[in-house]
């Protein structure tokens, strides 16, 4: 399974520098980062790096890309033998078998900050199966006090932590959320912010399977495929239509053709058009009947389908998008570049300002 990237590259995240140094900033289209040989990886991304996760026969560890490693790939001694990872801008948090670690990571060293005892048998107390950043007895964060507890009764399977606030997933399908809802990025109805983790209940009698969370948006996929997202939706990142996003497009018309006026009904469209939605909306993905992953980014969102195409929308300045362009989207577009390769992509996974896909050959009908 390949690994491809496309967005924000200041760093070299995801293109390393060429022989002369310079580092192309913006990459607008799918570049292959990794052909992983080992039995499996995963990507994981901050803003600045990107942190692969290589599980082999011989053992698993990290390797690092980006600022933290001065743009080259680095593996990281510390993480042998681990199972997964996490990467903030200040920190490197692994999850080992035994015990949870977090290592503060600059660019000439790394620093033990934090170390945790966990369950060896890889679940919490109530029996469910857990991966970062929930961790046994609760959950950790880039940030001290770094671990959190949860109560066990939640039977939490799956975390996805924004910038302010946390989207959990229970084993019963069921969906919480706590922390700052100032963009409606909690999905309570309300732009307020909750302490504890609350149910939404919007989601009430739809069983969920997967969920994420950007900076200030949410999302949220149902057992049958079907799409919910909530919270901000300023560059279009929900696949609703987007106010900000159609004022540019009339603004740039206006500049752009004067002989094409911009007629009265094209003006009163902004007032259907949303900045926030604080409930979680059903998005439709034209002609595709089944999302299978999803992924926010700060003000991005990629989804793969059922049939293994990849759709993005939202803010697309830095490439992250794919489309080969800067330009953002409220309307989920597939990307070209993986069918076009006759490529299956298989997940995805977004930093806050590009964008990560594994994908393999498209099995190919017998002659």
């Amino acid at each position: 399974m390949n690994w491809f990237g496309f967005g924000f590259n200041g760093f070299g995240q995801i293109r390393p520098a060429d022989v002369s140094g310079q580092v192309t900033c913006k990459v607008n289209t799918a570049v292959l980062i990794s052909e992983d040989e080992c039995r499996s990886c995963r990507v994981r991304a901050s803003w600045s790096s990107r942190a692969d996760v290589h599980h082999a026969a011989s053992g698993s560890h990290v390797c690092v890309s980006g600022f933290v490693s001065g743009s080259s790939k680095e593996v990281l001694p510390e993480s042998q033998g681990c199972t997964d990872a996490l990467i903030s801008e200040g920190y490197l948090t692994l999850s080992f078998t035994d015990r949870v670690e977090c290592w503060e990571i600059q660019h000439t060293h790394i620093k033990l900050v934090w170390k945790r005892e966990q369950d060896p048998s890889g679940s919490d107390n109530t029996g469910h199966p857990v991966a970062l950043p929930l961790v046994s007895g609760g959950y950790v964060m880039p940030k001290t006090p770094f671990f959190r507890p949860l109560c066990s009764k939640l039977r939490a399977v799956s975390l996805a932590l924004g910038s302010e606030h946390a989207v959990l997933l229970t084993s019963d399908g069921i969906v919480y959320s706590w922390g700052s809802g100032s963009h409606g990025q909690l999905g309570h109805g309300a732009l307020t912010s909750q302490e504890e983790p609350q149910i939404v209940e919007a989601l009430w009698g739809v069983p969920i399977r997967a969920v994420s969370a950007g900076n200030w948006h949410s999302a949220s996929i149902s057992t049958g495929g079907d799409l919910y997202m909530w919270g901000w939706n300023e560059s279009g990142q929900l696949g609703l239509p987007s106010r900000g996003l159609e004022k540019e497009k009339l603004k740039l018309k206006s500049c752009g053709n004067a002989e094409q006026p911009i007629n009265e009904d094209e003006k009163k469209q902004a007032d259907v058009f949303i900045s926030i939605q604080a409930f979680p909306a059903l998005v439709d993905v034209p002609n595709v009947s089944e999302i299978s992953k999803i992924s926010c980014g700060s003000r991005h969102t990629a989804a793969v389908t059922g049939t293994g195409d990849l759709y993005t929308w939202g803010w697309g300045h830095y490439g992250q998008l794919g489309h080969g362009t800067e330009n953002s989207t409220d309307e989920p577009t597939l990307v070209d570049y993986f069918p076009s390769h006759q490529m299956c992509v298989k997940d995805v996974v977004c930093g806050l300002w590009n964008t990560f896909v594994s994908a393999v050959p498209k099995e190919q009908p017998p002659s």
